[in-house]
């Protein structure tokens, strides 16, 4: 429900907003189209849809077809301009969710690593030439959260919107969590819907793809996908890799991002939960936020955490001396729940055929 008095704030800006984007449509405002093959990730609403998990699943799909780099704006670092993660970064220096990817795709022994470089640089038509200084023969780049980054025209633009707040229902800021108008849905090359039930329909697919439909271009395909849990993970590495055991298994949850609820869900459903302890999106845990879940977790219990929480507590609890026996994070994937296959032709295209302009202009 929007309120009323807030209609004229939300048409002011919108309004803004869309001066904004004609001044990049209509190239009045400079727009950087990479020689390097890049994918954009983004949304329309703020709050969590999933872009970390996407942007995870790109790597894994392309790191194979040769250098690639993600580069993000590094929300809630502490640090400014552009640089590349190293062993040595933090949450405080790159941003959570870029360490998450770091860890994940590209810790060896320096920033160059074999594969994979995280990056994080407000200014992404900035940072761009300076990956390529740094990785001459990159062949993809991700932009995580640069949907509304208009200075730089990726290749391919992925539009995410959360299953649970579709972009359609809602309105602009102040009233609404849009960034911009429902229309800028248009520069969307594709639509993933996220965090979808495992039990969406085709009927009510289609009904959502239709009604998307009034706001993308009528060309761009419309995807489905949820997500999944794979086996809790203990925060020590020279723990053994095993599960926390049954549904009796006591457990206090502890989450700082944007949409917990599917996170409690699963937690209900594959333990007894004590206790969730909700932080805000990107919270910067204290020791004091470990001595309240000490004090909280049963003497059987176990600390559950999501991965991009485990990447700010396990430093915390190193800092501290804490054991690190009770702590567990679950790692997630996102699953598609058709055409799979479509989209992954639909991202390799796009790198083959921009692969294939090159090998052209070399040879003439």
């Amino acid at each position: 429900m929007f309120e009323p008095f807030l209609k004229p704030l939300n048409w002011l800006y919108g309004e803004i907003t869309d001066v904004r984007n004609l001044l990049y449509d209509s190239h009045i405002m400079e727009t950087l189209r990479p020689a390097t093959y890049t994918i954009g990730v983004g949304n329309l609403t703020v709050g969590g849809t999933g872009k970390t998990p996407h942007v995870d699943y790109l790597v894994r799909l392309l790191k194979d077809q040769g250098p690639m780099a993600t580069l993000s704006r590094g929300y809630g670092r502490r640090t400014r301009g552009f640089r590349i993660a190293t062993a040595s970064d933090t949450a405080d220096t790159i941003g959570d969710e870029p360490l998450l990817l770091y860890r994940k795709h590209a810790i060896r022994s320096g920033p160059r690593q074999a594969g994979v470089l995280v990056s994080v640089g407000e200014k992404r038509a900035e940072a761009i030439p300076k990956l390529l200084v740094a990785e001459p023969d990159l062949q993809t780049i991700i932009l995580d959260d640069a949907f509304q980054h208009r200075p730089v025209q990726p290749h391919l633009n992925l539009l995410l919107t959360d299953f649970h707040r579709l972009f359609y229902h809602d309105e602009p800021f102040p009233g609404g969590r849009l960034r911009e108008r429902r229309h800028g849905a248009r520069r969307a090359d594709a639509v993933l819907v996220t965090k979808c039930p495992d039990d969406l329909g085709e009927a009510e697919q289609q009904v959502i793809e239709q009604r998307i439909r009034v706001y993308s271009k009528p060309d761009a395909p419309v995807f489905f996908t949820g997500l999944q849990y794979g086996k809790p993970l203990p925060f020590g590495e020279e723990q053994p890799l095993a599960g926390l055991g049954g549904i009796g298994k006591p457990v206090v949850l502890v989450s700082g991002i944007a949409r917990p609820e599917p996170l409690e869900q699963y937690a209900r459903a594959h333990y007894t939960l004590v206790e969730h302890l909700r932080f805000a999106d990107h919270y910067r845990y204290t020791s004091t936020d470990l001595a309240r879940l000490r004090r909280v977790v049963p003497p059987d219990g176990v600390v559950l955490t999501t991965e991009k929480d485990f990447v700010k507590l396990a430093p915390l609890l190193a800092e501290t001396g804490r054991t690190e026996a009770a702590f567990y994070y679950l790692p997630i994937e996102i699953r598609f729940l058709n055409r799979e296959t479509e989209f992954l032709a639909m991202v390799r295209a796009g790198l083959a055929a921009l692969r294939e302009s090159k090998s052209i202009v070399k040879k003439s």
